[in-house]
């Protein structure tokens, strides 16, 4: 198969110009409305992403020895030519969207990917606030490589994916045209995903292709203007923290968990479940 490069080191230093132009952009232009930056959090964000790198090398280990394994066991064959490799992006844009969606509503899959809405702010270093923890990711995609699709594609197709997202992480841009919000994933509707007020909460997992939301029913266009972070803030800066506090919060949870269906529930269930009993003491004593 021929040899296919690696996207994302390639684009790190149209990343690092990017954000300079808009760091400077703010300075020339200010929008009171907007986030902007704050150097602590886009450090933080900027600390994610290198730790991201050295980590996903890590899993990748394990990921690629068990899709090989795959690969070598499926009599399937997609051959590496310019058109497979448009069908290879769209089909893994759609199990993207699927894995997207996963992680926002099962909880041990969201302490995954809670690390990259936990800014409270949405620029351009915001996408580079990436998870140590992504071998939550590689099960999504299993049913490509067994329809014959090389590791190695996967991960050029993968690559590509992530770096189109990169620009879609600004308010520096408005709208785009028409056609083109109805088709792809643009900044308007990535702002509404990492909003986190009751209207916009869950929506839009596209990652190219905005269509996937569109025809499973999770797409809400931009009305109101966003309010970015999580439901719970967790305010802090500490890279550590920000790749594992979900985690502890998991354990926590577990470890006061009155039965096996709640420990169940705490893991697999949505980020917010807690059972009926928790929740009406809960209100009881807010309530007091």
């Amino acid at each position: 198969m021929p040899n296919l490069p690696d996207v994302v080191l390639w684009s790190i230093p149209a990343f690092v110009l990017l954000a300079v132009i808009e760091v400077i952009s703010y300075r020339i232009h200010p929008d009171d409305d907007a986030e902007a930056y704050e150097a602590k959090d886009a450090a933080t964000s900027v600390g994610m992403g290198l730790g991201s790198i050295f980590f996903d090398f890590v899993w990748k280990i394990p990921i690629v020895a068990i899709y090989t394994a795959i690969y070598e066991l499926t009599p399937l064959r997609v051959p590496v030519l310019w058109w497979t490799v448009l069908l290879m992006l769209f089909a893994q844009d759609f199990f993207y969207y699927w894995s997207h969606r996963g992680h926002h509503v099962i909880r041990l899959l969201w302490a995954c990917h809670v690390v990259h809405h936990s800014s409270k702010k949405f620029n351009l270093t915001t996408a580079l606030r990436q998870p140590w923890t992504s071998l939550t990711v590689w099960p999504f995609y299993v049913p490509l490589v067994a329809a014959g699709v090389h590791p190695a594609a996967l991960a050029f197709c993968s690559s590509a994916n992530l770096v189109y997202q990169f620009w879609i992480h600004t308010e520096r841009i408005d709208k785009m045209p028409r056609w083109f919000e109805f088709v792809f994933n643009t900044p308007s509707h990535h702002r509404v995903h990492h909003a986190s007020q009751g209207g916009y909460l869950d929506r839009n997992f596209g990652g190219i292709l905005i269509i996937w939301d569109r025809l499973f029913g999770s797409w809400v266009p931009e009305l109101e203007r966003p309010v970015y972070g999580l439901t719970k803030n967790i305010d802090t800066f500490n890279p550590i923290k920000v790749a594992t506090h979900e985690y502890m919060a998991i354990g926590r949870d577990l470890k006061a968990a009155r039965s096996w269906r709640e420990r169940a529930g705490r893991v697999f269930r949505g980020p917010g479940w807690a059972p009926a009993a928790v929740v009406e003491q809960t209100e009881e004593s807010v309530a007091a």
